[in-house]
């Protein structure tokens, strides 16, 4: 199903988010946390779990996932402690993870989302709490030639994550693919993660569940079910639409709600579109929660948290209308601008800065520069067609020395070739044509189509059109609108 069908009932849908911060080595150990490394060869006695290591915090860490709580609206715990989490799994060497329960850094935050395009209001997502805590290894399965063979990486053991978990406050999967999208954005600009999903450095929970109206006036609830394996946000929506209609069929079928059943988690098989059982939830009691014995709480003064506030910037919510009032563009094109990412701003600031005009340099940013990083890959800071070319370009279109699609096609070579400004117009044999000649080709054009000067005479001012391409075909080195307007003026100036 490419879209969500109308049903009698609402969607209730909460996010549990997992962020690999941004840091050079582990949260209680000096292991790097380098991606794609052979596997186990970033590990040591502290994340392995051995006998007689003792964890130490990654301040680096901890401020992070702090700055990550104060732009999301949260309030911040001066005193936070830490919690083993214990649970069987094959790739969690100790038999716990160091994570947060009672007591996390943060809580009581939120973070709206809204469409441009109008399909959803804007909404407000609760986040319940954010926390930081270790992940797990990987564990790794190979079924080929019929049979099952399994490997742990511990490489991921140990690695900072920073869990943002919200309230149920979505109510459609477009709405929380576009909630984590303005997520993922607002943590790349802060710096907090690259959120690279294919190297699971964002990894995103969902619990959803439907709420039915029933003729009494009662709400019914379906049981709420936890989906997981979902490797990118278009998954995300996917699964959810799929589980909507599962869930709907179910209860059709069974009538089954909350509290007749234990909360059930179920993995997103992508290929085949559907979501299938793994196992029941665990409750909080089952994991057996009680403060970390080796490592000391937590503590930040108000002064520490200001200087990260203010440290932050702009978050893109307010960018957006920064850029939007700064350089006089509307407020698409800043979104358009803003959503592509910080380095891509500043190279937008830094072409207006020489342009002079925020609409034109918009213009040839998201036609040209967007389009051909689009079409070639790659990203921004690795584009070698820096802002002074393509102001280069931009001003001697507005000069006049050719039109807005000659300087499009100079703008093409100069990405193919990799040479300057100058030398493609150059070997293109672009040169800047006299007005005394531009005055003398709209004359003999002028004397060669009669026909044409007497529609324009009768008020057909359009029909000047037709000499364009004469004199292009005569000199392909002219503007297209300085002889439109030249020639009407020497039309219009016969008797």
């Amino acid at each position: 199903m490419s879209a969500e069908t109308q049903h009698p009932f609402t969607t209730v849908i909460g996010l549990e988010v997992h962020v690999q911060l941004q840091t050079q080595t582990k949260l209680f150990c000096g292991c790097i946390t380098k991606f794609g490394s052979p596997p186990n060869t970033q590990v040591c006695p502290t994340c392995l779990g051995l006998p007689g290591s003792l964890p130490v915090m990654n301040r680096r860490a901890f401020d992070l996932s702090l700055r990550a709580a104060l732009a999301l609206n949260c309030k911040i715990a001066l005193f936070t402690k830490w919690d083993r989490k214990n649970y069987f799994y094959p790739d969690l060497p100790k038999g716990y993870q160091i994570s947060q329960f009672d007591l996390p850094f943060s809580y009581e935050g939120h973070l709206e989302v809204c469409d441009p395009k109008g399909a959803f209001n804007p909404r407000t997502v609760r986040i319940t709490r954010v926390h930081l805590e270790e992940d797990a290894g990987k564990s790794m399965h190979d079924e080929t030639a019929g049979t099952a063979d399994s490997r742990i990486d511990l490489n991921r053991t140990g690695t900072p994550l920073c869990e943002i978990v919200t309230e149920p406050d979505l109510r459609s999967a477009e709405e929380a693919r576009a909630w984590l999208n303005e997520l993922k954005l607002l943590l790349v600009y802060l710096g907090v993660s690259d959120c690279n999903m294919q190297e699971g450095s964002l990894r995103v929970d969902a619990n959803v569940n439907l709420h039915v109206p029933q003729e009494d006036g009662r709400i019914a609830k379906t049981p709420i079910v936890e989906i997981k394996n979902m490797n990118s946000f278009r998954s995300v929506e996917r699964a959810l639409i799929y589980e909507t209609e599962r869930q709907w069929g179910e209860w059709q079928a069974t009538g089954a709600e909350i509290g007749s059943m234990p909360k059930q988690t179920r993995g997103w098989d992508d290929s085949a579109g559907i979501t299938r059982g793994q196992r029941h939830k665990e409750e909080s009691s089952d994991y057996r929660y009680f403060p970390e014995p080796d490592l000391v709480p937590v503590t930040v003064t108000e002064e520490q948290v200001n200087e990260i506030r203010s440290a932050m910037g702009e978050p893109p919510s307010v960018l957006r209308k920064t850029l939007a009032d700064r350089w006089k563009i509307p407020a698409n094109d800043a979104g358009v601008l803003v959503n592509q990412g910080p380095d891509l701003v500043q190279y937008f600031e830094d072409l207006a800065s020489r342009v002079g005009e925020g609409k034109v340099a918009s213009n040839w940013m998201q036609q040209d520069v967007l389009r051909t990083l689009n079409e070639r890959g790659g990203s921004i800071t690795d584009f070698h067609v820096r802002p002074e070319a393509v102001a280069d370009i931009i001003a001697r279109v507005q000069k006049g020395d050719f039109d807005t699609s000659r300087g499009r096609e100079i703008f093409a070579s100069v990405v193919e070739k990799g040479t300057s400004v100058a030398e493609v117009v150059a070997g293109m044999g672009i040169a800047a044509v006299d007005d005394g000649d531009l005055r003398a080709l709209c004359e003999e054009l002028i004397a060669e189509n009669p026909k044409i000067v007497a529609d324009v005479k009768g008020g057909k001012e359009q029909a000047a059109g037709g000499l364009i391409g004469k004199a292009k075909r005569k000199n392909p080195n002219v503007n297209p609108a300085k002889v439109r307007a030249l020639a009407i003026e020497l039309i219009q100036a016969l008797p």
